[in-house]
């Protein structure tokens, strides 16, 4: 049986960088790319070591490492980003402990959403073949491998429950919820309930399920 050979990048090109934020396959390594994890790392470990209430210096952390974020954002920490940089949120979302958002691609989160605690958003991908996955060596004697990333989008007023991972390229709509360990590997329509590996809707939100909330209201 005949095998391809490994891949290689697209000639001509743009900067990695660019050519990662646009969901291409891009090389690992890459001195702007390194720079730009390094800075990440460094101020997720400033904020995680921080107490919880050093507001102050825990929000303007949060607001160089995070520039897109909007107003009352709440991160229990520790908290890890792989960039930063490349992820947006709206207003009022909380971060439970351990959330993760491994951001070489642009990660979307709405307005008023929920993380549970060891909540992962994991946009990068790698080959199938071993033959395009595996580390490689650089003229230089420098090593790095092949890596491309599928962007996320979560919608507004969402929560999820502990344990939650979402893959690269999937969209979940507004108003739904995510149970416990569920591993979503695609779409979730508007106002789903959601469980599972891999994750599947098992029924739409409706007003009905504010009749269940009566009883603790009394």
């Amino acid at each position: 049986m005949t095998s391809l050979p490994p891949v290689e990048l697209r000639m001509p090109r743009r900067s990695e960088h660019e050519e990662m934020l646009d969901g291409k396959l891009y090389r690992s390594g890459d001195p702007e790319l390194n720079a730009l994890l390094e800075r990440s790392a460094d101020l997720c470990n400033k904020f995680n070591a921080l107490p919880r209430g050093a507001t102050a210096e825990r929000n303007a952390i949060l607001d160089e490492l995070l520039p897109g974020h909007g107003e009352h954002l709440d991160v229990m920490g520790p908290v890890f980003f792989d960039y930063g940089c490349h992820t947006t949120i709206g207003e009022r979302v909380f971060m439970n402990f351990n959330f993760t958002c491994l951001d070489c691609v642009p990660v979307t989160i709405g307005d008023d959403v929920l993380f549970g605690p060891n909540v992962s958003l994991l946009p990068p991908m790698h080959p199938i073949r071993w033959q395009d996955r595996n580390v490689r060596r650089a003229e230089d004697g420098s090593y790095y491998d092949y890596e491309y990333g599928r962007p996320i989008t979560i919608g507004s007023n969402c929560w999820f429950g502990g344990n939650v991972t979402v893959l690269g390229g999937v969209t979940i709509g507004d108003g739904c919820v995510i149970g416990a360990g569920a591993v979503v590997t695609k779409d979730i329509p508007a106002n789903s309930v959601a469980v599972g590996n891999p994750a599947r809707v098992i029924r739409e939100i409706t007003d009905d399920d504010a009749a269940a909330l009566q009883d603790y209201a009394q």
